[in-house]
C-alpha cells in the first residue's frame, strides 16, 4: 500500500491575534502583572547603575583627589548593593509572575477541554485523538513559554535597550547612540525576516509532529486489529515514513537556526567594534575619560549579550505562536448544537417523547431520516428494528441532541429539545450503547460515573440489578479492578452489563437501549432482559434492537427501511399483517433453530 502524507493546512491566525486571544486569560491577574513589571524595571534600572558606578570609581583612580579618599569606598558600598538590588529585584519579579504564568496554563487547559466537551458529535467523530491531544499540549505549553520569553527576555532588553541608548543620547557624542540604534534596528530586521522564512519549516515540523502521535495512538488503541492481521511492520513502516519527514523538516529548522544565529553574531561584533573605535578616538581627543570608555565598553557587553539571546528567543517566540496559533483556532471552531440564550430547564414531567414530522441528514447530499413520526407514551416501552443503516441509532442521538433535526420537531413532555438547556436534556435520558466505550481505571468508577455523588451501596444495587454484582465479586481486586483501555480487559457482555448498571444508577425518567444485548449470549440475555424489564416499568423507553426476541414485550414497535417507518404495531399485531416484520422474525427465528441444532449436534456440520 503507498502511503502518503498530506501537510496540514497552517493556519491564518496572525500573530497578533495570537496574542489578542491570550489576552483575556492575562487580565484575571493584571495587578500581578503590573507589579512585575515595576520589579521588572526597578531591576534594569538598577544594572544599568552598576556600570555609572563603575565609572566613577575608574574616574577617580585615574586621577586621585586626596582631599577624597572616601569617594571609591562609597562609589565602591554603592557598587555592591546595586547588583544585589538588580538580583533581588529579578527574583521578586519571578515570584509575583509565577502565579501568572501557571494560572494562565490552567485555565486555557481547561477552556479548551471545555471547549472540546461543546462542540458536537460530529467533530469527535471526524477528530484524530492523538493531533487533538497534541496541539493542546504544545498550544499550552506555548502559552506559558511566551509569557516566560515576554517577561523575562524581551521586555527586560527593550528597557536595557532604551536606558542604556538614553544615557548615551544625554552624556555623549550623539554617534554613540546612533550606531546603537542603527545595530539593534538591522539586528532586529535581519532577524524578522529570516525567522519569518524560517517557520514554514517549524509549521511543517507540527503537523508531521502530530500527524506521527496520531498513528502511534491510533496503532496502540487498535493493538488486536493490528495483531489480527499481522500489520505490525505495515505500521512501523507508515510511522517511519512520518517521522522522516518531520526530522527533515527538524533539521532544515535547527540548521537554519544556526544560520541566523551566526549572522547575528556578525552584526552585533560590527557593532560593538565601531562604538569602541568612536570611544577610544574620543579618549585621545581627551573629550572622554577613561570611565566612559569603560562605562561604553560595560554597557555595550550589558545590552548586546542578551540582545544576542533575543534572536534565539524571538525564534522560540514564533514557535510559541505557530504551536498557540493551532490551539485557539481549535477554540475558535463553532459547537454546532449550542443552547438557546433564552432557553429553560426541561421539565421533563412523565416523560412522555414525541417525534413530529422529523427529517433529518447528516450532509445536504445524504438524508437519513423522512417524515418520522410517532410518540412514546410516558412510562411505555416503544422498539424501533430494522436493517443496518434504515436510521435507527440516528432517532437516539437526536433525541439526546447531538444533532439538531432538519425539519420537524423532537419533543419531552411538549417541549421541544432545542428550547430547552443540554445540561437538563442530559440529565433526564440515560443511555445504554451498542458499543459500549470505558474509562481506563475500575469497575467501580465506571459504574459510578453514572452518579458521581451515589453511595458504594448505590453502586453496588445498580450492578445487582444489572446481573454483573456476582462476576465482579469473583475478581481477585473485585469492584477495584481496572478494565483496561477503553475496557478491553473485560469481554462485549461484561462491558455492556457495566453501561447499563451505569444508566440504572442515573436514576433518569428517558432509558434508550441502542442494541444493549446485542453483545450478550441468550443466557446472559435473558437475564439482562428481566432487569431491563423491571428498570423500564416506570420509565418512558425507546429500545433501538437488532434481536426482535428482545422487543416482543414494547407496547409499540416501529418497523423502519431506508429512513421511513414503514410498519408499526405491537408484536403480534405486526405478525398478523405478514410484511417485513413478520420476514425479520420468520428469519431469526430459523437461525435461532439452526444455532441450537449445531450446539446440541442434531445437525451436519
Amino acid at each position: 500500500m503507498h502511503i502518503r502524507y498530506t501537510e496540514a493546512a497552517t493556519t491564518k491566525r496572525n500573530d497578533w491575534q495570537t496574542i489578542r486571544s491570550l489576552l483575556p486569560y492575562l487580565w484575571d491577574y493584571r495587578g500581578r502583572v503590573g507589579l512585575a513589571l515595576l520589579f521588572l524595571i526597578l531591576a534594569k534600572a538598577a544594572t544599568v547603575g552598576i556600570p555609572l558606578a563603575l565609572k566613577e570609581i575608574v574616574d577617580f583612580l585615574d586621577n586621585p583627589d586626596d582631599r577624597a579618599l572616601a569617594l571609591p569606598l562609597v562609589l565602591l558600598l554603592i557598587y555592591g548593593p546595586l547588583r544585589l538590588t538588580g538580583s533581588v529585584f529579578n527574583e521578586l519579579r519571578d515570584v509575583v509572575f509565577a502565579k501568572v504564568r501557571h494560572g494562565t496554563m490552567r485555565k486555557l487547559s481547561l477552556k479548551v477541554l471545555q471547549h472540546l466537551h461543546d462542540l458536537g458529535l460530529r467533530f469527535h467523530l471526524e477528530r484524530k485523538t492523538g493531533a487533538v491531544s497534541r496541539d493542546l499540549e504544545r498550544g499550552t505549553r506555548s502559552a506559558s513559554s511566551l509569557l516566560n520569553y515576554m517577561v523575562f527576555n524581551v521586555i527586560p532588553t527593550l528597557v536595557e535597550v532604551t536606558l542604556i541608548a538614553t544615557i548615551l543620547l544625554v552624556n555623549y557624542s550623539v554617534w554613540f547612540a546612533v550606531i546603537t540604534f542603527v545595530t539593534v534596528a538591522i539586528y532586529i530586521t535581519v532577524t524578522f525576516f529570516i525567522t519569518e522564512w524560517r517557520m514554514k519549516f517549524r509549521h511543517r515540523m507540527n503537523a508531521t509532529d502530530s500527524e506521527a502521535n496520531t498513528q502511534a495512538v491510533d496503532s496502540l488503541i487498535n493493538y488486536e486489529t493490528v495483531k489480527y492481521f499481522g500489520n505490525e511492520k505495515f505500521e512501523h513502516q507508515r510511522y517511519n515514513h512520518t517521522l522522516e519527514q518531520w526530522e527533515d523538516a527538524a533539521v532544515k529548522t535547527q540548521t537554519s537556526m544556526s544560520g541566523l544565529n551566526m549572522g547575528q553574531g556578525a552584526i552585533i561584533a560590527i557593532g560593538v567594534t565601531l562604538i569602541m573605535i568612536l570611544a577610544t578616538q574620543h579618549v585621545i581627543a581627551g573629550t572622554m575619560t577613561l570611565g566612559d570608555l569603560v562605562l561604553v565598553n560595560a554597557f555595550m557587553l550589558q545590552m548586546f549579550i542578551p540582545l544576542n539571546f533575543l534572536g534565539i528567543v524571538y525564534s522560540q517566540l514564533k514557535h510559541s505562536m505557530a504551536d498557540m496559533a493551532q490551539m485557539f483556532d481549535l477554540l475558535d471552531r463553532t459547537a454546532e448544537v449550542t443552547d438557546k440564550p433564552d432557553a429553560k430547564v426541561l421539565d421533563v414531567g412523565k416523560g412522555t417523547v414525541r417525534f413530529e414530522n422529523v427529517s433529518f441528514s447528516y450532509n445536504e447530499d445524504r438524508p437519513i431520516l423522512f417524515d418520522v413520526d410517532f410518540e412514546i407514551p410516558a412510562g411505555k416501552k416503544l422498539a424501533v428494528v430494522g436493517h443496518s443503516g434504515a436510521g435507527k441509532s440516528t432517532l437516539s442521538r437526536l433525541l439526546f441532541r447531538f444533532y439538531d433535526v432538519s425539519s420537524g420537531r423532537v419533543m419531552i413532555n411538549r417541549q421541544d429539545v432545542r428550547d430547552v438547556s443540554q445540561e437538563s436534556l442530559h440529565a433526564a435520558i440515560g443511555i445504554v450503547p451498542q458499543d459500549t466505550v470505558l474509562f481506563n481505571d475500575s469497575i467501580y468508577y465506571n459504574i459510578a460515573y453514572g452518579r458521581t455523588d451515589a453511595s458504594r451501596e448505590e453502586i453496588i444495587e445498580a450492578a445487582k440489578l444489572a446481573h454483573i454484582h456476582e462476576f465482579i465479586e469473583s475478581l481477585p481486586q473485585g469492584y477495584d479492578s481496572l478494565v483496561g483501555e477503553r475496557g478491553l480487559k473485560l469481554s462485549g457482555g461484561e462491558k455492556q452489563r457495566v453501561a447499563i448498571a451505569r444508566a440504572i444508577l442515573k436514576r433518569p425518567k428517558i432509558l434508550i437501549f441502542d442494541e444493549a444485548t446485542s453483545s450478550l449470549d441468550s443466557k446472559s440475555e435473558q437475564a439482562i432482559l428481566e432487569a431491563l424489564k423491571e428498570m423500564a416499568t416506570h420509565h418512558t423507553t425507546l429500545v433501538i434492537a437488532h434481536r426482535l426476541s428482545t422487543i416482543i414485550d414494547a407496547e409499540q414497535i416501529l418497523v423502519m427501511d431506508k429512513g421511513r417507518i414503514i410498519e408499526r404495531g405491537d408484536h403480534q399485531t405486526l405478525l398478523n399483517k405478514q410484511g417485513y416484520y413478520a420476514q425479520m422474525w420468520q428469519l431469526q427465528q430459523e437461525e435461532r433453530e439452526q444455532e441450537t441444532a449445531i450446539k446440541t449436534g442434531d445437525v451436519l456440520v
